[in-house]
């Protein structure tokens, strides 16, 4: 006899398949000076396969330092995160932080950076996932160039090329594109989108930059001031790629500007 699943448990098993990330009450102190900093407070997100989620928030709200928790580089004062049902204790390899800094090698060529952890590959398919990812960024012709040689943009784009060969479980993303122009900023937010897209990896993308977080995010994560709880969820309902004079982008754009309490002028 065929047993069906209630509505209920069918809900429970696609989220059990589905949710990759579960933050459950994450709050943390740090201690300066004898006096305690509440930067974090009660956090709880899931954030889904495949997803691509913005965490949002003035300067110095705890963004980096919730990212930071999810990565497994800090410990929380409470709470916990969870990725694929399994506790957080320390960094994952497989899984990649990009920071603020650029980490590209100096000492290595674009081929030598973004074939530096594939050591486990034999030799011909090494140069196969360098060629692959080198076509992907549009860094063709740069195959041996060293980081001094490149401009601020590919040196970014050799960064996101390195984090994505190494074939990441997860991504996470801490203001990589805070130091450049804003044209190249522009260009680097479409060359992940269009990696994202062909490779569809969960990403964790902090930023302060409202433009930014609409443009790429499945969904943002609105923080508060410190200590940072989430004011709201935004789910950015439109495909890519988007009209930024879309009415749909404004609304929601705007809105998150609303929500932190500054007035979009244009």
């Amino acid at each position: 006899m065929a047993h069906t699943l209630s509505a209920a448990t069918a809900r429970a098993v696609k989220t059990a398949i589905t949710t990759k990330v579960s933050l459950d009450g994450l709050s943390i102190v740090f201690r300066r000076d004898g006096s305690a900093v509440e930067v974090l407070d009660r956090i709880s997100l899931e954030v889904r396969e495949g997803e691509f989620v913005c965490i949002l928030g003035p300067s110095g709200c705890g963004k980096s330092t919730l990212l930071n928790i999810v990565a497994g580089f800090l410990q929380p004062s409470s709470g916990q995160a969870w990725i694929d049902g399994e506790a957080v204790r320390g960094p994952d390899p497989r899984r990649i932080f990009v920071f603020q800094e650029r980490g590209v090698f100096p000492w290595l060529t674009v081929e030598g950076n973004i074939g530096f952890g594939l050591f486990k590959l034999s030799r011909e398919e090494k140069a196969e996932r360098i060629a692959h990812y080198v076509q992907l960024v549009g860094l063709e012709g740069f195959e041996r160039a060293y980081p001094h040689e490149l401009s601020g943009g590919m040196k970014q784009r050799l960064e996101v090329a390195r984090a994505f060969a190494v074939n990441p479980d997860m991504l996470f993303l801490d203001e990589p594109f805070g130091s450049l122009d804003s044209i190249t900023r522009l260009g680097m937010r479409k060359e992940l989108l269009r990696i994202w897209e062909l490779e569809r990896k969960t990403i964790l993308f902090v930023t302060h930059d409202i433009e930014e977080a609409v443009q790429l995010a499945d969904r943002v994560v609105v923080l508060s001031s410190r200590p940072a709880r989430i004011r709201r969820i935004v789910e950015i309902d439109i495909p890519h790629p988007r009209d930024i004079s879309a009415p749909r982008y404004l609304e929601l754009r705007d809105g998150i500007f609303e929500e932190i309490g500054l007035a979009h002028q244009v």
